[in-house]
């Protein structure tokens, strides 16, 4: 999937077409999957692709995707998270995972 995409709505839409359907949030040093509760340590996860989108509008206004898979837990999900200046604070091994040299 080295597709670009417009929008995040459709790199959303893409990754769920292609098997990404839980969605993760960031909790302490670890990933959330928000329908199950899964917790995922950052060592059991493989970011597969990364996608920026700036604001329109706004540059400060910015966001990253992550397509992310865990195979020891069967998980295929989606992160996203703003950077810039809304990002949060992560932890050193949430660092070392989502780094923003992937692709």
């Amino acid at each position: 999937m080295t597709t670009e995409f417009e929008s995040l709505v459709d790199a959303l839409r893409h990754l769920k077409q292609n098997g990404y359907k839980i969605d993760l949030q960031i909790e302490g040093d670890q990933l959330k999957c928000t329908n199950s509760g899964t917790r995922l340590d950052p060592e059991q996860c493989t970011v597969d692709h990364v996608y920026r989108f700036e604001g329109k509008s706004n540059p400060a206004d910015s966001s990253v995707v992550y397509a992310i898979s865990s195979d020891s837990k069967n998980v295929k999900g989606v992160l996203v998270s703003a950077y810039g200046a809304y990002s949060e604070p992560m932890k050193e091994k949430m660092i070392k995972l989502l780094k923003m040299d992937h692709h």
